[in-house]
């Protein structure tokens, strides 16, 4: 009888995959658990953002700087996984508004690393570190209503 109600109601599908559709599906977990996650990877994503900045003075630290950085940017990108479920969270980044920021964003991280890594820029890669923040911050901001075109005006506003 209850597999006649899980196949009727839909839900043997799911009960198959396991773990990947609650991965998958942030509504499976308890509102609870997906606050509690979003705060862990977001203060992580922040602590190595901090943690980047401060071994900047180090020698040799502009490597590990923007390694930090990089993967604490991708954390905090993360975290919001947890809130409306990685699918979701792929969708609204690539919607026409965020699409830009969205690219410009990824786009950045990925040069950190090379920059670093490969090309040994110490210059091109803080420059990419600022281009990270700029493309974090109008992405991050594109999901307040109205918020881009208030910048938008408080930029014009103060360099006229």
């Amino acid at each position: 009888m209850d597999k006649l109600r899980r196949v009727l109601s839909g839900r043997e599908d799911n009960e198959e995959l396991g773990l990947t559709a609650q991965v998958l599906d942030a509504s499976t977990l308890s509102y609870s658990t997906r606050v509690k996650w979003f705060v862990i990877c977001f203060a992580t994503g922040i602590l190595c953002s901090i943690l980047g900045s401060a071994l900047l003075f180090l020698p040799n630290g502009i490597k590990l700087f923007a390694v930090f950085y990089t993967l604490g940017n991708i954390a905090a990108l993360s975290s919001t996984c947890f809130l409306m479920g990685p699918l979701n969270q792929l969708k609204r980044m690539f919607e026409p508004t965020r699409l830009i920021a969205t690219i410009v964003m990824l786009l950045c991280l990925v040069l950190t690393l090379c920059a670093v890594f490969w090309w040994h820029k110490k210059g091109l890669a803080i420059i990419f570190c600022i281009m990270q923040f700029l493309a974090m911050t109008w992405y991050s901001i594109s999901y307040i209503p109205f918020a881009r075109d208030a910048v938008m005006k408080c930029f014009t506003t103060c360099v006229s």
